[in-house]
């Protein structure tokens, strides 16, 4: 795949070795008195390493290469002690990778190990980067969603937090917790007239496409922390009657299967217009 990864240049590289622990991935190390970088895997491309390099050899770049694997990161970090565990925690909230992050707690909950306190992304610093992914509460006027009101004005709408699209969302944001969880797929707000009032009041809202929608082994990675960890009281699934949207099931059914306690689940189908044509518990 083509990503960002780091680019040693061998002439300006005097293997001083400060680099080395700057690396709490481990990915680097001296081989014949030069860094190198030992494998793609264990590169995360977000360049913690460059300030630690007094020559100027490093620099990010952009090639083909393998995909970062925190999965196989964490398993160094894990032998470097809750130090490192911490330094590598707060290197994903400052870059705001929070898939990594979360995938990072998982391993270390799967694996028995207590989270070392660590610094948590601060309000300031989660407002960088792209605005759309600021955590917010919505708070409206109270009124009936979808319901016109008495003078003709809108109706009001049920969202009661932001952001919703599954790829943007922090799994570890407390808004989940506990909640009951809308799982809809991206069309069916738009062939629901009613989803305001009969599908998303009183529930959390995540919203996906399983046809179009990339890097989908990181969407179970989210729901399986949500799921597990979020203590969610329900889960309902709202998809279109299309092949593909059959997906998000198959993404919750993967997370259910390894649940030590039953959640309650149900799949709802509904047609282009709107119509309810299955409804069935997972």
């Amino acid at each position: 795949m083509l990503r960002e990864i780091i680019e040693i240049d061998e002439a300006l590289c005097d293997g001083c070795g400060q680099c080395v622990p700057a690396c709490h991935e481990g990915a680097l190390q001296i081989i014949d008195q030069k860094a190198r970088l030992i494998s793609d895997l264990m590169c995360d491309g977000l360049g913690a390493c460059l300030g630690h390099c007094p020559t100027g050899a490093m620099t990010v770049v952009k090639r083909e290469a393998s995909a970062y694997d925190e999965r196989k990161v964490m398993e160094n970090i894990i032998q470097g002690g809750p130090n490192v565990i911490k330094a590598h925690l707060e290197h994903m909230l400052e870059h705001q990778e929070f898939d990594y992050y979360q995938i990072a707690l998982q391993v270390l909950a799967e694996q028995g190990i207590d989270v070392p306190s660590h610094k948590q992304l601060s309000d300031e610093a989660s407002t960088t980067g792209c605005p759309g992914k600021k955590e917010q509460v919505l708070v409206r006027d109270k009124g009936e969603p979808n319901q016109v009101s008495s003078d003709g004005s809108a109706p009001t709408s049920a969202l009661s937090h932001w952001p919703i699209q599954l790829h943007l969302i922090n799994s570890a944001n407390p808004v989940f917790v506990g909640a009951d969880l809308l799982l809809a797929a991206d069309c069916s707000a738009f062939a629901a007239a009613d989803f305001h009032s009969s599908y998303l009041d009183g529930k959390k809202l995540l919203i996906a496409c399983p046809k179009l929608d990339e890097n989908q082994d990181a969407y179970v990675e989210k729901l399986n922390m949500l799921i597990r960890y979020g203590q969610l009281k329900s889960l309902t699934i709202l998809r279109m009657e299309v092949p593909c949207c059959g997906g998000l099931s198959k993404w919750v059914k993967n997370v259910l299967a390894k649940l030590k306690q039953p959640l309650e689940s149900v799949e709802i189908t509904i047609n282009k217009v709107g119509e309810v044509v299955a409804t069935k518990a997972l």
